[in-house]
């Protein structure tokens, strides 16, 4: 009905019906909003307790949703370098913080970007990194590691400098994709390839994924298990993306992990 066809009485009525209705709307969805905004544009990380180790051998990172803020299936340009947003790396100088497909940028996460960049100065000794990402087509496949060929850790490295040129000396070791011979499970797939490739036992490794379409964490851990230990890869969910909390409550949960089982002499099984 028109609003100049209703009474002035059922006008009101509507209008204080509807101030009413909003007054009680639920605001953890804000609040959470607010919360996870604050802590990722937050500078200031020096209330984390980073661990002084013993540290993982192997960080495996989960791409969309995890290590950045995009899901690449939704996207449809492979970026390039006249698609690059350059700004502050963590007060570490200019660089590359962004890269565009379309119109939508692709970021990494603030724990992501503080991982990488402790990892660039060498402060996990013997750790390297890999991706494990069940990126849903070709092209979702295409743009992922176009954008890790761009995106920057410090001013004049990217991503794949560091990961692929410097911790596997130029070996593309990471599993992207669920083309056969992966799928979409990595339990079954990516983590058993890696473990082939990489030398590194699962009970050795440390891995981050959303979890948003499926839970990975759990899968790994209940399918990928050493024999002699009867434990699997340390798992940590980031279903809002890997922020530095995350990040120091997974360098925390590994190296209890290993502490509980009486570190390495006890358990440093040669690899095969």
């Amino acid at each position: 009905t028109p609003p100049s066809m209703l009474s002035p009485s059922l006008c009101a009525r509507s209008i204080l019906l509807l101030a009413v209705a909003s007054a009680f709307q639920p605001t953890n969805l804000i609040h959470r909003a607010s919360s996870v905004s604050r802590s990722v544009s937050s500078k200031n990380l020096s209330h984390l307790k980073m661990t002084k180790g013993p540290f993982p051998e192997l960080v495996v990172f989960d791409l969309d949703a995890c290590f950045w803020d995009q899901e690449m299936y939704t996207l449809s340009i492979i970026p390039d370098e006249s698609d690059i947003v350059t700004g502050d790396l963590n007060e570490r100088g200019e660089g590359v913080v962004g890269v565009m497909s379309g119109r939508s940028r692709i970021s990494l996460h603030k724990g992501s970007l503080l991982a990488l960049q402790s990892h660039h100065d060498k402060k996990y000794p013997n750790t390297k990194v890999c991706f494990a990402s069940s990126a849903d087509t070709p092209q979702a496949e295409r743009i992922g590691r176009a954008a890790l060929k761009l995106l920057e850790v410090v001013p004049g490295t990217t991503v794949w400098d560091l990961v692929v040129g410097r911790d596997w000396d130029g070996e593309d070791v990471n599993q992207i994709g669920r083309q056969p011979p992966l799928s979409a499970n990595k339990s079954a797939t990516h983590f058993p390839v890696l473990r082939e490739l990489t030398r590194v036992r699962y009970d050795r490794m440390l891995f981050f994924d959303d979890c948003q379409w499926g839970d990975h964490c759990g899968q790994v851990e209940r399918a990928c298990k050493e024999r002699e230990t009867g434990n699997g890869p340390v798992t940590i969910r980031t279903p809002f993306g890997l922020g530095a909390e995350e990040w120091a409550e997974g360098l925390d949960k590994y190296a209890k992990m290993f502490q509980a089982l009486d570190g390495s002499d006890n358990y440093d099984i040669k690899k095969c």
